[in-house]
């Protein structure tokens, strides 16, 4: 593909800024980053040809600032602005500054950006172009949105208006609970998308999220590039994606894709973007399904239509955004294989999928394509969201990319802090899933059983304890690693540490004896930096040995004397749900933390009245800090 610009501003962060640098110097262009402070020794920051600080440490301050981005691409040379995910990449705003500034947007015109950033216009367009939707209605007050919940009925979906990506979106199964469910997802889109309004739909019971992947240039070409399936989600918002579908036919295929081009052509689109919908579970011999929304971007899970497919989709957007046509034609697309990308995200899941800043001290992942915004020494800020990385497999079927997705998780290494690894380890050998029978409440149903799952059977952490403690000697296990007075070792899974203790032949975890039969059929290999990597027959896992627990102030960061309500995590105040002398229950939402793109509510430990509220809406706390007090 020929050079098509000399130089481009990558207006975003984190692996999707290292993914676009990556192409933008593989073409020659050359690769400038606008970034923030807490970003400037980033990865995609080392790899730009010139960086841009922009002065300030929040998104709003920074990647969200159109004039701080359109004057770093100006003062830099640039021709034109790849804005990748997320961000200003939806903005209507932004891509007209940038026509304005005599700067190319790569992605679509403004026009369509703002057709198609109107939830309910999109709507409206896919009912006009016979694409199917779900039943639904608007509503601007809160009074105007109970009546179309009403007129909808239960159990129903609300949505943003003027934004995606999962954020506001609720599901209410109880006409009691839609009042604070819209004050809720009011907050949230206020927040990320500067539109707090709402509409609601019909909510589609064991539906399966799936998206179309289209490409359209300003001839009038437009083609597909297959299906993905996004169905395994947490919070609305997908953490494994795969291409294609385990629930779309041959039949089903053709209605979704002839669908999404439909659209996509009615809202005059340019360059790269994904058709979302929902399908349902079979009804008469074939499953139906409803338009969610466009996404008019890049999207996050990318990479696997690029891996079955052979075809750089950034190498594609810039050469549609200099204007040339698409340079192939639909029957030249070849699909091959399967592949399935998992989104290693810093968080805890076994908290609430609470977010985990920190910094890393391991990344591999053998044997996989890794998109990452961050190496081994880096640290993950709490500013931004939590991804960390994504790890894309590739098989020639679905069946044999399950097990490749296995091993490469069984062995991957991702260090200095809880991530949800471990939670991915347990998707990807449930039976349900290899079924292919995960739908988008599938996660949040089963999750006490994956979490369950997910940790290691007890011989692994036994197999890797008599390995570490059979090549004890100087300089190796040191008295730091050894509880006292007893031949025990904490082993950390990534979910946690657990105490093993080793006497002769005979191990225990947590107490708990571990069966000799399945101790003889577990197989430890020593790596590096004092982790083990065992096989055993319910799969392969990577333990790395840790130093014995404390109680350390940042342990207790959720703790504090009685009465005490402390922040868990830093993040923004949100909001304030109790005043002073308010009584309170056991648990009651004292107040809401917005970190890492989510919201965590905050609850009462117990009982009492609030003696003192010590934060108002918008401060940003760190963990740790006294938010309310009660007696």
């Amino acid at each position: 593909m020929r050079l098509v610009f000399d130089a481009v501003l990558v207006a975003n962060r984190g692996e999707i800024a290292v993914r676009i640098i990556r192409t933008l110097r593989t073409l020659g262009m050359r690769a400038v980053l606008a970034a923030s402070v807490p970003d400037r020794h980033s990865l995609a920051a080392r790899l730009a040809d010139e960086v841009v600080l922009l002065e300030g440490h929040t998104a709003a301050d920074t990647y969200l600032d159109v004039d701080a981005v359109i004057a770093a691409a100006k003062a830099t040379g640039c021709e034109a602005v790849h804005p990748g995910y997320g961000l200003l990449s939806e903005r209507p705003d932004f891509a007209r500054a940038c026509a304005d500034a005599g700067l190319v947007f790569v992605g679509p015109t403004p026009e369509t950006l703002t057709l198609l950033g109107d939830k309910v216009a999109a709507r409206d367009l896919a009912v006009a172009n016979n694409v199917p939707v779900a039943p639904g209605a608007e509503g601007a007050t809160d009074a105007e949105l109970a009546a179309a919940a009403r007129e909808v009925g239960f159990p129903l979906m609300l949505k943003a208006r003027g934004g995606g990506g999962g954020l506001g979106m609720r599901v209410v199964s109880d006409p009691d609970d839609l009042a604070p469910a819209i004050e809720a997802a009011r907050r949230q889109t206020s927040a990320a998308f500067g539109d707090d309004r709402l509409f609601v739909e019909r909510y589609v019971e064991n539906a399966h999220h799936v998206e179309v992947q289209v490409l359209a240039d300003a001839h009038g070409n437009g083609l597909h590039l297959g299906e993905r399936d996004c169905s395994v989600q947490r919070r609305h918002q997908k953490l494994v994606e795969e291409t294609p579908s385990p629930v779309v036919d041959t039949t089903l295929r053709t209605e979704l894709t002839g669908a999404a081009l439909r659209l996509m052509q009615a809202a005059g689109y340019v360059n790269a973007g994904t058709v979302e919908f929902l399908v349902g579970e079979p009804e008469a011999g074939r499953r139906p399904f409803y338009f969610l929304e466009v996404n008019p971007r890049l999207q996050v899970e990318h990479p696997v239509t690029e891996a079955v497919t052979g075809l750089d989709l950034v190498a594609l957007q810039l050469a549609i955004a200099t204007g040339d046509p698409l340079p192939f034609a639909q029957d030249d697309v070849r699909f091959d294989g399967h592949a399935i990308e998992f989104r290693l995200n810093a968080e805890d899941p076994w908290a609430g999928f609470l977010p985990a800043a920190g910094r890393l001290t391991a990344l591999t992942t053998p044997g996989a394509r890794l998109d990452t915004g961050y190496e081994a020494g880096d640290a993950v800020p709490s500013e931004y969201d939590s991804l960390i990385a994504k790890l894309v497999v590739r098989g020639p079927a679905r069946t044999e990319t399950l097990g490749l997705a296995a091993g490469v998780l069984g062995r991957a290494s991702v260090d200095g802090l809880r991530t949800n690894l471990p939670l991915h380890r347990a998707v990807v050998a449930d039976s349900a899933f290899a079924a292919g029978e995960a739908s988008v409440q599938w996660l949040e149903r089963e999750l006490p059983a994956l979490l369950a799952a997910a940790r290691p059977v007890p011989a692994a952490l036994a197999a890797a304890a008599t390995l570490l403690v059979s090549r004890e000697e100087p300089g190796f296990l040191g008295s730091a690693w050894l509880a006292p007075g007893a031949r025990a070792l904490w082993l950390d899974d990534g979910a946690g540490s657990r105490a093993v203790s080793i006497a002769g032949d005979a191990a225990t975890v947590e107490g708990e004896p571990v069966d000799a039969a399945a101790l003889a059929a577990a197989t430890a290999t020593l790596e590096y930096d004092s982790a083990v990597v065992v096989e055993t027959p319910a799969g392969d896992v990577r333990l790395r040995l840790v130093a014995p627990p404390t109680v350390s102030a940042a342990a207790r960061a959720g703790e504090g004397p009685a009465g005490e309500i402390r922040a868990p995590l830093a993040g923004r105040v949100a909001a304030v749900h109790v005043r002073e002398g308010d009584a309170v229950g056991d648990g009651d939402v004292v107040a809401v933390l917005d970190a890492m793109k989510m919201e965590h509510a905050i609850t009462a430990p117990g009982a009492g009245t609030v003696r003192t509220v010590h934060v108002a809406p918008d401060e940003v706390v760190e963990a740790g800090a006294l938010l309310v007090e009660l007696e």
